[in-house]
C-alpha cells in the first residue's frame, strides 16, 4: 500500500506494503520509468496537454513554480486538479509537453492511508526517512573503519539524532497523544492513519510536497497546526485546497485550474479573487466595446457597399472586421445553491439541559451540562479532539442517551443531522433521485428533482449512480438529505469535506438566511466566522461559553503549552485610565482611522489604473506586473493599518470602561 512518492535523479521510487519485511513497513522499488524531464533549479511545466476517455483536461498549460515557493492549486470540482498531481509525478502520458523538475528533487504526496500494521506511529514515520534508517542499519553491522566514519557523519550532516523528537512533534501536532504514538497503527481507524501518512510525508521533507485536500481528515487544531507549518517548511509545496484561510495564510502563490489552463497569481486567495474579477470585469468591458465596434464597421459596410463612391472605404472596413480577433466574454459558471427549507417558529427554547451528563457504557465524557438552545442561535463547537463535541452532537441530536440530569426538547423539534461518515453510508448502486424517492414517496419526482437542482444537482447527476458521483456531490446529497424535513436545528459535523470553494461560500450563504439553529463543528475557520454567533468549548468534561473570539482561539491553540512546574503569572491590577491617557488614545484612533482612509485612497487609485485596458495589451506585460506589484504592497499596508486602527479602538473602550 503506497504512502509516498519520491523522485530521486531521473527514476521514480514507490513505497508500497510489504508485510513480510521486518525492518521496513514499505519497500522502495525502482520504477524504469524515466522523470519526464529535469529543470535547472525550479518546477516548469511547458505546454501540455492530457486527454482522457476523449475528454481534454488541461491543453497547451504552461506554468513555473518558482523553488522553495508555497502555492495553492484551485479550481472548481472536476477540473483536473488531482490529475495534474499526477501528470508531475509521472503517472500519466502526455499527450504533449513536458514537466521539468530540478535533477535528484525527492517528490512526497499523501496517496493513501497507513497499513493497518503492528508498527508504531513514531517508527511509521521516522521509516518515511529511508536513508537515515538505512544508515542506522549499516551502522549496526559495518565493520570496515573508513566505512563507519563515514556512516556516522553522515547521519551527523542530517541531524539523525534529533529525528525522534522532530517525528513526535510532527505527531502532535496533528493530533496524536505521547501514548497514542506508541500504539500500532492497527489501533486506529483508516481517517486516523491517514493523518499518520500526511506526518511521515512532512517528516521526510521532499523537495516537491504535493498535497491534496489534506485537511479533510483532520479536525480544527490540526488544520491550525498544518497551517503553521507549512509557512515554515523549508521546500517547495504545492497544495491542493478548498480551505480559505489555509490559502490566506499558508501560500504565496494561487495556481488557478481552468478552462483547461494554467494561471498563476502572486499572493494569497483573497488577492487572487480580487485579481481575477478585475480581470473578469475589463475582458467583460472589452469584449463589450469591440462588439458595438463591430456593428458600427458592419453597419458601414452593409450600407455603402453598393455605392461606388464609397466601395474602397467599404472594402477597408471588411478587411478590419476580418482582421479583428475576437475578443470573448468570461462565462460564468453555473452559480452555485443551496436552498434549505423553511421550518416553523417554535417557543423557545427548542432544547434545554439541567445537570446533563453523558458517555458511553459506564463513562461518562462530558458532566454539568447547563445548556439552553433556541431557534435563532448560531453556535460553534470548539475543543482539542477527543475532547466530546461529537459526544454532545449525538446528545443533541438524541443519537445518544442522558446518562444523568435532564435534557427536554420541543415536542414538535425535528432535528437535521449531517457528520462526514453519513456520505460514505449513502447507496452507490442508487441514484440520488432514488435516495429521495425512498424519503419523499408521496411526492412526484419533479419537485424532487425540483429539490435536488437546489442543492446543486442536475439532471444528469440526479440519474447519475451515486458510486459515480464526486466527493463534493454526495456530500450535497447528503446534505439535502439532513435538510428533508425542514429542521428547527441542523447539526453539522465537517459539512464543508469535498466541497470546493463557491460551494462553501453558497454554504454560507444558505446557513445565514436559514431560520433554524445550528450547530456547527468544522475545521473550516472560514465558515465557522461567517456563521457563528456563539462559541461553545468543550474541555475537560463540560461545554462553557467561550468569551473571546476565533482569532484569539486559534492563537491559544498555536501557543505551545506551558510547562507544568510554570505558574501562571497574576494578572496585574488594572489601573483605571487617566483624562489624559483618553485623550492620547483617542488621537491615536483618528490618526489610525486618517492612515486607513489615505491607503484606501491610494489603493482606489491603484485599482482605476488597472483597470485601464491599455495595460493589457501586448509588450505592457512588465509595466502590468509593477502596478499589480504596488497595488500588492498597498493591500498589505491596509490590512496591518487597519489591524492597528482596531488595536486604537479596543485600548480606547477599554480605558473609557475602566
Amino acid at each position: 500500500m503506497g504512502l509516498f512518492f519520491l523522485v530521486f535523479a531521473g527514476t521514480r521510487v514507490n513505497f508500497c506494503a510489504r508485510p513480510n519485511m521486518q525492518h521496513f513497513p514499505w519497500k522502495a522499488v525502482i520504477d524504469a520509468a524515466p522523470v519526464i524531464g529535469h529543470g535547472d533549479d525550479m518546477l516548469k511545466i511547458s505546454d501540455i496537454t492530457y486527454s482522457i476517455a476523449g475528454r481534454t483536461l488541461v491543453e497547451n498549460a504552461s506554468v513555473t513554480i518558482p523553488t522553495g515557493h508555497k502555492v495553492g492549486l484551485v479550481g472548481r470540482n472536476g477540473s483536473g486538479k488531482t490529475t495534474l498531481f499526477k501528470i508531475i509525478r509521472g503517472e500519466m502520458v502526455l499527450d504533449t509537453g513536458v514537466v521539468n523538475i530540478p535533477q535528484g528533487w525527492k517528490i512526497g504526496g499523501v496517496s493513501q492511508e497507513v497499513p493497518g500494521n503492528e508498527v508504531s506511529l513514531i517508527n511509521t514515520v521516522l521509516r518515511a526517512d529511508t536513508e537515515r534508517e538505512a544508515l542506522l542499519a549499516e551502522a549496526e553491522t559495518a565493520t570496515d573503519p573508513n566505512r563507519i566514519a563515514e556512516v556516522q557523519t553522515r547521519l551527523s550532516d542530517i541531524d539523525a539524532w534529533s529525528a525522534e523528537a522532530r517525528a513526535a512533534s510532527i505527531l502532535k501536532g496533528l493530533g496524536f497523544t505521547h501514548e497514542e504514538q506508541l500504539q500500532p497503527c492497527s489501533a486506529f481507524s483508516g481517517g486516523w492513519r491517514m493523518r499518520v501518512a500526511l506526518a511521515a510525508v512532512l517528516f521526510s521533507e521532499p523537495d516537491l510536497l504535493l498535497l491534496d485536500e489534506p485537511t479533510n481528515y483532520l479536525d480544527l487544531e490540526g488544520a491550525l497546526w498544518l497551517e503553521a507549518y507549512l509557512v515554515k517548511y523549508p521546500h517547495t509545496v504545492l497544495i491542493v485546497s478548498h480551505d480559505r484561510e489555509l490559502l490566506n495564510r499558508s501560500v504565496g502563490g494561487i495556481l488557478h485550474l481552468e478552462d483547461k489552463g494554467l494561471i498563476y497569481y502572486t499572493g494569497t486567495y483573497d488577492m487572487f479573487a480580487k485579481q481575477r474579477a478585475q480581470k473578469r470585469a475589463l475582458m467583460a468591458s472589452a469584449a463589450k466595446k469591440q462588439d458595438a465596434k463591430r456593428e458600427h464597421l458592419q453597419a458601414f459596410v452593409d450600407r455603402f457597399k453598393a455605392k461606388a463612391s464609397k466601395a474602397k472605404q467599404a472594402q477597408s472596413r471588411v478587411k478590419a472586421l476580418e482582421k479583428m480577433e475576437t475578443i470573448r466574454a468570461p462565462e460564468d459558471a453555473a452559480r452555485t445553491v443551496f436552498t434549505f427549507p423553511k421550518p416553523e417558529e417554535l417557543s423557545p427554547p427548542i432544547i434545554a439541559t439541567e445537570g446533563a451528563a453523558v458517555g458511553y457504557d459506564e463513562t461518562i465524557i462530558l458532566r454539568d451540562l447547563n445548556l439552553r438552545i433556541d431557534q435563532d442561535d448560531r453556535i460553534a463547537l470548539l475543543g482539542r479532539n477527543g475532547e466530546g463535541k461529537s459526544t454532545l452532537s449525538k446528545m443533541l441530536s438524541d443519537r445518544l442517551a442522558v446518562a444523568h440530569g435532564k435534557m427536554i426538547t420541543s415536542n414538535k423539534l425535528r432535528i437535521g443531522f449531517f457528520a462526514q461518515h453519513q456520505v460514505d453510508e449513502l447507496y452507490v448502486d442508487e441514484t440520488p433521485l432514488d435516495h429521495l424517492i425512498r424519503e419523499r414517496a408521496h411526492e412526484g419526482q419533479a419537485k424532487l428533482r425540483a429539490r435536488l437542482a437546489g442543492f446543486g444537482l442536475g439532471a444528469d447527476q440526479a440519474d447519475t449512480e451515486v458510486g459515480r458521483l464526486s466527493g463534493g456531490q454526495k456530500a450535497r446529497l447528503s446534505l439535502l438529505l439532513a435538510t428533508l424535513p425542514a429542521p428547527h436545528l441542523l447539526i453539522l459535523d465537517e459539512p464543508t469535506n469535498h466541497l470546493d470553494i463557491e460551494s462553501r461560500e453558497a454554504l454560507v450563504e444558505a446557513l445565514t438566511a436559514y431560520t433554524g439553529a445550528v450547530i456547527l463543528v468544522s475545521h473550516d475557520m472560514h465558515l465557522l466566522s461567517m456563521v457563528a454567533d456563539r462559541l461553545w468549548l468543550v474541555k475537560d468534561g463540560h461545554v462553557t461559553p467561550y468569551e473571546d473570539d476565533l482569532l484569539a482561539y486559534r492563537k491559544m491553540l498555536l501557543t505551545p503549552d506551558r510547562p507544568k512546574s510554570e505558574k501562571p503569572k497574576p494578572a496585574p491590577k488594572v489601573q483605571k485610565a487617566t483624562r489624559e491617557q483618553i485623550t492620547a488614545l483617542r488621537s491615536e484612533v483618528k490618526k489610525g482611522e486618517e492612515r486607513v482612509n489615505k491607503i484606501n485612497a491610494m489603493r482606489d487609485k491603484l485599482a482605476k489604473k488597472l483597470a485601464d485596458p491599455v495595460l493589457y495589451e501586448d509588450g505592457k506585460a512588465g509595466e502590468l506586473a509593477t502596478w499589480n506589484a504596488k497595488y500588492a504592497e498597498v493591500m498589505t499596508a491596509l490590512e496591518r493599518a487597519e489591524a492597528i486602527w482596531m488595536q486604537s479602538l479596543e485600548k480606547l473602550e477599554k480605558a473609557q470602561k475602566s
